[in-house]
């Protein structure tokens, strides 16, 4: 999509959520209807009449620029693309970096890559539209704050298969670290009630995620949670009892 035809998409959006239509439009810049219906059509607008636009809505040029720069972010791969990924580490490698937010500097500082090497796999990743590589090595994420890999996809599968017994082969005692196993028994309210306040957690990291942004790499450290609740009961327990329990949630 260009940048005018997002920018158009943009204003489309914004119109309908104030609940403004093309005769509002319409009357703001002294046209007809049908007049206001063909530059929405051909995606023909003068700065000066995007202005006016913005103008009657209530907001700034730079507000719609966000709006289009969000309504054109996306928010997964397709699978194709994940494959594509995994299927190269070091491409993955520098994938989740950007996702991070790190700069060519900081990939280029902290990994075993030539410059060369490094504005390859950055070219792939431009090529997947996952980022766009911008002059002087400047990388731009094109995806949406929302962004995430496909549920059960293979880069969610690489992570639970190859790296799960690694990241629990470890004790956790050291600081930043922490570990749980909770064991109780509960109705299913209970259950539904803790599985809210478990979402609660996953929003709470991902906003502190989001503002940490901003600081330097050098004072951001790769950190991972992995929560889990399901109905079970260790095997040597069930394997004691006198008839299995078979109840559903």
């Amino acid at each position: 999509m260009s940048r005018s035809s997002s920018l158009v998409k943009a204003l489309k959006t914004s119109l309908k959520s104030r609940g403004f239509k093309y005769v509002d439009v319409a009357n703001a810049l002294d046209l007809s209807e049908a007049s206001v219906k063909r530059l929405f059509a051909e995606e023909n607008f003068s700065l000066k009449r995007l202005d006016q636009i913005c103008e009657l809505i209530g907001m700034e040029f730079s507000d719609l620029v966000d709006v289009s720069r969000q309504s054109s972010a996306i928010r997964s791969l397709t699978i194709e693309q994940e494959k594509e990924i995994v299927n190269d580490i070091s491409l993955l490698i520098v994938a989740n970096s950007a996702l991070n937010r790190w700069s060519f500097e900081d990939i280029l500082r902290v990994y075993e890559f030539s410059e060369t090497e490094l504005v390859q796999y950055l070219a792939k990743l431009d090529r997947l539209k996952l980022i766009e590589l911008l002059p002087g090595n400047r990388i731009k994420l094109l995806v949406d704050r929302n962004f995430s890999w496909q549920k059960n996809g293979p880069i969610q599968r690489f992570f639970e298969e190859k790296l799960v017994m690694e990241f629990f082969s470890h004790r956790f005692n050291d600081p930043g670290e922490k570990r749980q196993v909770l064991v109780g028994m509960l109705s299913r309210a209970s259950n539904e009630a803790f599985q809210r306040k478990l979402e609660q957690l996953a929003e709470l990291f991902h906003s502190l995620h989001l503002q940490d942004e901003k600081l330097p790499v050098e004072e951001r450290f790769g950190t991972s949670v992995i929560t889990g609740m399901r109905l079970w009961e260790p095997k040597v327990f069930e394997s004691k009892r006198r008839v299995k329990d078979e109840r559903k949630f």
